[in-house]
C-alpha cells in the first residue's frame, strides 16, 4: 500500500489511523524506515498519541529506547540509528521486550542486522516532491489484518 503525505499533518493523520487500526494482541513489530528527517519520529509520535499515550513523547534518538504506557497497553519506541551492531540490540534486552509490550515501534531497523525477528508491518517514508510517500508492507498475518483495517479506516 502506498499513500501520499503532502505535509506533517498528513503524516500525523497516518499515525493516528495506524493507531486506530492496530490489531489486538502483543508483540507486534512496526518498523519505520527512511532517511533522516523523513518523518519517522513524527509518525511514531502521532501513533503513540492515537494509542492513548499522554505526557511528553520523546524521540529515542539518544536514549535508544522509550517506553510508554498507553490505554491499549505498553508500547516501546526504539531508534536504532546509533546502534553499532546487532549484538548491542541483544544487550539492550530486546528479546524480553518483544513479549512484554503490545507494540514495538522501531526506527532504523536495518541497523539490527536482521535480528529483530518477524516484522508485522514495515513502513518506509521517502521524499517525493514537496512531501513524502509512505509505503506499507504487511509481513505477517497480524500485519495483513492491520493493513486491511487501515485501508477501510
Amino acid at each position: 500500500m502506498r499513500c501520499w503525505l503532502p505535509d506533517e499533518d498528513a503524516t500525523c493523520r497516518l499515525g493516528a489511523e495506524l493507531a486506530a487500526s492496530c490489531p489486538g494482541g502483543s508483540g507486534l513489530l512496526l518498523t519505520l524506515r527512511g532517511e533522516l528527517g523523513a518523518g519517522k519520529s513524527t509518525l511514531a509520535r502521532a501513533l503513540l498519541r492515537g494509542l492513548g499515550a499522554s505526557g511528553t513523547i520523546r524521540s529515542p534518538t539518544y536514549t535508544l529506547v522509550e517506553p510508554y504506557s498507553t490505554t491499549e497497553g505498553p508500547v516501546l519506541h526504539m531508534d536504532l540509528y546509533r546502534l553499532a551492531g546487532a549484538d548491542e540490540l541483544e544487550n539492550l534486552g530486546y528479546r524480553d521486550w518483544r513479549e512484554q509490550h503490545r507494540l514495538l515501534i522501531v526506527e532504523w531497523p536495518e541497523r539490527a542486522g536482521g535480528s529483530l525477528g518477524p516484522i508485522d508491518l514495515d513502513l518506509e517514508l521517502t521524499y517525493s516532491g514537496s512531501g513524502r510517500e509512505a509505503r506499507l508492507e504487511a509481513r505477517s498475518d497480524p500485519g495483513k489484518a492491520w493493513l486491511r483495517a487501515l485501508r477501510t479506516a
